[in-house]
This record gives structure tokens, sequence and C-alpha cells, in this order.
């Protein structure tokens, strides 16, 4: 069985293929869909690029930071279509699949965020990703580690 991360990483790379295989339908003479086509890959491509990003953190505010900017990119890839419509794009029932594929990786990433270890921080001073209980303006409990220099002594 795949570890949520992996499995994330899987459906981002699904999402990605069927986003650039819609884009591939964008006539080249629409300047407005080439550039919604430019945000959508983009979007689709921090499905996986950020998943990778947090794995490689390990710390849990780095690892929720790279959530929300995940669901940031999905949430706005979800109301492409209503962008790809108003410019008049021909084919924008397909994309009927990338949000179907959102929901299921939107499913997954709830168990990858629930996955992070909460103990595994050093605190945001900007408090948006602690951990539950832990503030922008706590002390932090790596301040009264004593740190001694075993190179002082060699004078």
């Amino acid at each position: 069985m795949l570890k949520p991360h992996q499995e994330l990483t899987a459906k981002g790379k699904e999402i990605f293929d069927i986003v650039h295989q819609i884009g591939e339908l964008i006539p080249e003479d629409s300047q407005e869909l080439q550039h919604l086509k430019g945000q959508m890959l983009g979007d689709a491509m921090m499905l996986t690029a950020k998943v990778r990003g947090a794995e490689g953190g390990d710390l849990y505010d780095i690892r929720m930071e790279n959530a929300a900017i995940i669901r940031k990119a999905a949430r706005d890839l979800m109301v492409s279509n209503h962008s790809l419509e108003m410019y008049g794009f021909k084919y924008v029932d397909y994309f009927d699949m990338v949000r179907e594929l959102i929901e299921e990786y939107r499913l997954i990433f709830i168990r990858w965020v629930q996955s992070f270890d909460q103990w595994n921080y050093i605190i945001d001073r900007w408090g948006l990703f602690n951990p539950p209980g832990v503030g922008p303006f706590d002390k932090d409990p790596d301040d009264d580690i004593p740190f001694d220099n075993p190179f002082d002594d060699e004078e």
C-alpha cells in the first residue's frame, strides 16, 4: 500500500496529465485562453512539487506551508472551468474529469495532512503554521538547551 504522499504524487501527476491534454485543445490564437492554460498547468504542477517540498522539509510548519500552497493551487484549478467557459473554450465539459480527480486528490490530501508529526516543529513566528497549542510568541523550548562549545577549552 502506498503512503499518502506517494498517493498524492501519483494523483497529482494524473491531474497534470489531464490538464495538459485539455490544454492541447486550446487554440493558439486565443491570448486569454493561452494565459489560462499556463495558469492551469502551473497549478497542476504545484500538486506534486509542493508535496515533495513538504516531505523534504519534514518540519510541521514547512509541511503546513506547502499544504496551504497545494490547497490554493487545487482550488484555483477546480474553478478554472468557469474561466474556460467565459473565454469560449469549446471543450469545457472535459474539465469535469479534472474536477473529479481533484476531489479524489482532496480526500488523499486530508489523510496526508493528518499524518504530519505535530511534535517535529520550530515555532512559526508569523503565527500561521504552528501545531495546535503553539503560538508565535511562545518561548522556544530549545532556548533552554545549554550550548557548550567543546573548542573553548583548547587554548
